[in-house]
């Protein structure tokens, strides 16, 4: 039975993405420019700095993104405001029960944001982006150790980091250094695409969609390498902002929860360690999490991404109904959205 948080938790919630939404805006120089790359627009800030001229990636056009940028002096001057009614939030979020992220985590996301992972197109994947969804969707986690883990996953298109035309504001590798991270040697000896903190096992690993071998590629605007992975494309397809409960609220990016639970179903059957591995149990009982909670709330959503799933071909099709027949009533959900 899914347990909810309060309405006033999730007013609370949404008011503080709204926030941190609004700081997109704020550090703008010079004049915000759309450009339109393949039928997709994106919006820059574009500056002189001396005789020349700057352009920072500001984000994918958007009726909200369209509308902060028009108001953006207005949101610029209101920062203070701003941040005395984030703590606010935070502090009333944590009263209604909300989790937090780790310390750990939330100063490394922190830096993460700071240096603009998150502008630049990286999204959040694995338990890290499901600890999320108890924000996004109002719902209460009853078994904590679903949104526990000590690595963090972030993935982005190839496309995307190539058209973006601009880059992180300091080496993820030199982030990663300040916490203490070394890159882990792997399949290409020219290409770091995980690093692990030492004295600990929590590894930082970049990923993006395989468009054709499962090798190691580049991703420009993030400056770093990430190991391509089959099926990640309909994960990161149409990403939502997230905030992360860490002070006063880190903006970051996320898969849909509904591409999410269809994609964890999808994984479990692919592990290599099997489908009875702790990995493969804990994919599915994320997976039956959401879809119990999306079968009640978001089952339009929910339906959609399940079909445009088993759409994709006989294999897609193959490794669901591998992992569902091991989860009769979530399958049940699934018949009947």
């Amino acid at each position: 039975m899914i347990e909810y948080h309060s309405p006033i938790g999730q007013a609370a919630y949404d008011d503080l993405k709204r926030l941190c939404r609004d700081e997109q805006v704020t550090d703008i120089k010079g004049t915000p420019a759309k450009k339109t790359v393949k039928g997709k627009g994106y919006w820059y800030d574009r500056f002189r700095i001396g005789t020349d001229w700057s352009e920072t990636y500001l984000g994918e056009d958007g009726p909200e993104l369209a509308m902060r940028i028009e108001r953006h002096l207005e949101i610029k001057a209101e920062k203070d405001q701003r941040r005395a009614e984030r703590i606010r939030l935070i502090r009333l979020l944590r009263a209604e029960g909300y989790t937090r992220i780790d310390a750990q985590t939330g100063s490394l996301l922190s830096a993460m944001e700071k240096v603009g992972v998150f502008r630049l197109g990286g999204t959040i994947i694995g338990s890290v982006a499901f600890s999320h969804y108890e924000a996004e969707l109002g719902v209460r986690y009853r078994l904590d150790h679903l949104a526990r883990t000590d690595d963090l996953d972030i993935a982005s298109f190839e496309a995307l980091s190539l058209a973006i035309g601009d880059h992180v504001a300091e080496p993820v590798q030199e982030v990663l250094a300040r916490f203490k991270f070394s890159p882990v040697p792997g399949l290409d000896s020219h290409r770091v695409w995980r690093w692990k903190q030492a004295g600990r096992e929590t590894l930082v690993e970049f990923l993006m969609p395989a468009q054709r071998d499962e090798g190691v590629r580049d991703l420009p605007a993030l400056g770093v390498s990430a190991r391509a992975l089959r099926h990640l494309d309909f994960l990161l397809a149409d990403p939502i902002h997230a905030v992360s409960l860490y002070r006063t609220g880190i903006l970051v990016q996320v898969p849909r929860p509904e591409a999410y639970a269809v994609h964890k179903l999808i994984v479990a059957d692919r592990r290599r360690d099997g489908p009875n591995s702790a990995k493969a149990r804990k994919d599915r009982e994320q997976a039956g999490f959401l879809i119990e909670a999306l079968a009640q709330d978001r089952p339009d959503e929910l339906a959609e991404s399940y079909l445009d799933a088993r759409d994709k071909g006989p294999k897609w099709r193959q490794r669901l109904d591998a992992t569902l027949a091991r989860m009769p009533e979530t399958r049940s959900l699934l018949d009947r959205v």
